[in-house]
């Protein structure tokens, strides 16, 4: 007996380099809003993997923050400053 061959789902990239993957597909593999997929390329082929992490909305925050503490950096959006004065703002933020 021979199997069906499925039709490829068709999507558009956005001006952003964004995709939209088909309801379909989503539903099928569980992905939702702040899953994470590994993209991997090879001879002409742009293939997914969806990873099943525990990462919660707040892990995904926090990414977030770094990366833009680290834009900060790059872009001099930056104060210098000694090991007490550090610590001694540290002390400010427990409060």
């Amino acid at each position: 007996m021979k199997k069906d061959i499925e039709l490829p789902e068709l999507t558009r990239v956005s001006s952003k380099g964004q995709i939209v993957i088909p309801y379909d597909i989503r539903k099928e593999f569980g992905i939702r809003k702040g899953s994470v997929l590994a993209i991997s390329t090879k001879n002409n082929v742009i293939a997914m993997k969806k990873l099943d992490t525990k990462m919660t909305d707040e892990d995904l925050k926090t990414l977030k923050l770094i990366e833009e503490a680290w834009k900060d950096l790059e872009e001099g959006r930056y104060k210098s400053a000694t090991p007490d004065e550090f610590f001694k703002e540290l002390k400010k933020w427990k409060k």
